[in-house]
C-alpha cells in the first residue's frame, strides 16, 4: 500500500514539474507588425494580405513568414527578421512565429 502510494506521488510530482516547465503553446511575438501600414500589436498567427504591392515591417522579437498562398498556405516567399522592412507584389498571408 505505502509503495503504491508513494508511486502515485511520484507520477504525481513529475506531472507537477513538467507542467510548470513546459511553456504554454500560446505565443504572442513583443512589438508591432505593420503591414500596408496597419499596426498590429504583440502579433500571433496568420494575417492576410489585402493590397498589392506589400509592405511588411517586422518591430517585434520574432521573424515572420512571408507567403505567397492565403491562409499562410503556399511556400514561403521570404522571411522578415525582426527590424526588417520587406516590399513583394506577390505575397497573399503572413505568419508570426
Amino acid at each position: 500500500m505505502m509503495r503504491r502510494m508513494a508511486m502515485a506521488l511520484s507520477a504525481l510530482a513529475a506531472a507537477a514539474a513538467l507542467a510548470v516547465t513546459v511553456p504554454g503553446s500560446a505565443y504572442a511575438a513583443e512589438g508591432l507588425l505593420v503591414i500596408n501600414g496597419a499596426a498590429y500589436e504583440d502579433p500571433s498567427g496568420c494575417y492576410a494580405v489585402d493590397s498589392f504591392p506589400t509592405s511588411v515591417g517586422n518591430y517585434t522579437d520574432a521573424i515572420v513568414e512571408v507567403h505567397t498562398g492565403p491562409d499562410c498556405a503556399g511556400p514561403v516567399e521570404w522571411l522578415v527578421y525582426p527590424g526588417e522592412t520587406y516590399h513583394t507584389e506577390t505575397a497573399q498571408s503572413v505568419f508570426v512565429l
